[in-house]
């Protein structure tokens, strides 16, 4: 089994983003110009939920109409929608929980996959299937930056780090960013699904603007 199932390149491109936008998109003619209004934000990096019908064809379509664009796919539950995104393009793969079948259906394919964890036996689990950059799930509601600091003490010497997601916003970004193991945040914030509905693109524009701010100014304060 491969030791590493991020590769080094990749991972710095999505810490030095910093942000990734989470979206739930439901009309795959929307898919270009959201990515292009992200962009316009500054934001480089998006991970695709697979909680509608469309969002594989907007993964194919991002890929195509904006190539400037990081194109990860999440919600990933099975084996089966492994192999789908990684046939898609999906630069990488996202979970909300931690299914071993799933994880080495993406090492056997090749597609950079994160799972998500919420305790330490979840972090024990995904360093033993080789994985080392994790999504924080649901965090907030978890217990946000003192529980996961809590639970990441006996493993901070391996280098693990995490995208945090769930009740993650604006209001508490920069906190979350200026923590040492933190590597990007997932912010469905930036394009929430009304927005999207509505093809707000100027608001979206406005919200990844104001989430690379956060990002720059966080990073800037010396703490990482």
């Amino acid at each position: 089994m491969s030791a590493k199932i991020f590769p080094d390149e990749l991972s710095a491109r999505i810490r030095q983003t910093g942000m990734i936008a989470v979206l739930v998109l439901d009309d795959a003619e929307a898919a270009v110009p959201l990515a292009q209004a992200l962009l316009a934000g500054g934001v480089d990096c998006i991970e695709l939920t697979l909680r509608t019908p469309a969002a594989l064809e907007c993964v194919r379509r991002i890929r195509a109409g904006v190539p400037q664009m990081l194109v990860g796919v999440g919600t990933i539950l099975t084996p089966e929608q492994v192999k789908e995104a990684a046939a898609a393009g999906a630069a990488f793969g996202v979970a909300p929980g931690l299914n071993p079948r799933t994880v080495q259906a993406a090492q056997a394919v090749g597609l950079p996959f994160a799972p998500g964890i919420c305790t330490p036996s979840d972090i024990e689990h995904a360093l033993e299937l080789g994985c080392r950059l994790l999504k924080f799930f649901p965090s907030e509601p978890c217990g946000g930056l003192a529980y996961l600091r809590s639970i990441a003490t006996p493993f901070a010497h391996l280098g693990v780090r995490y995208i945090p997601l769930g009740g993650v916003s604006a209001a508490n970004a920069e906190t979350y960013t200026r923590e040492p193991l933190i590597h990007a945040l997932g912010g469905s914030w930036l394009a929430p699904r009304e927005a999207i509905q509505k093809r707000d693109w100027a608001a979206i524009t406005k919200n990844a603007r104001e989430a690379t701010d956060i990002v720059k100014r966080a990073r800037a304060g010396g703490t990482r």
